[in-house]
């Protein structure tokens, strides 16, 4: 049975999938460890934009900041995390063709 610590960890999961940003991190940290510097150019945020959403998955408990020397290399927290990822890339959804909750470039709309 779920408890409160398992629904949790599934809300803070849920939080940073939310974020098309956070979702880019976590996916690609799932394919390897990664430096700030080297995230922020492969995704196309600034810096500043990638260390506030690198905050908030710290936070959340979903990465984790290694430091090495003067840089910090970046990877998920747990290897579950990533199998996770994996799972839900897999999932075929059966959209409604009639929903206005997800706009075609994948940003919710809030009509929902």
């Amino acid at each position: 049975m779920p408890t409160l610590a398992h629904t949790g960890a599934l809300a803070r999961f849920g939080h940073a999938l939310s974020d098309p940003t956070r979702t880019r991190i976590l996916l690609s940290l799932n394919a390897s460890p990664g430096y700030p510097a080297d995230l922020a150019d492969q995704i196309g945020v600034s810096r500043q934009t990638l260390s506030n959403h690198l905050a908030c998955l710290r936070g959340c408990g979903l990465v984790v900041a290694i430091p090495e020397g003067r840089r910090t290399r970046y990877e998920l927290a747990d290897a579950r995390i990533g199998k996770a990822l994996d799972d839900l890339m897999g999932l075929v959804l059966a959209v409604d063709p009639d929903c206005r909750c997800v706009g075609p470039d994948g940003t919710v709309c809030g009509c929902g």
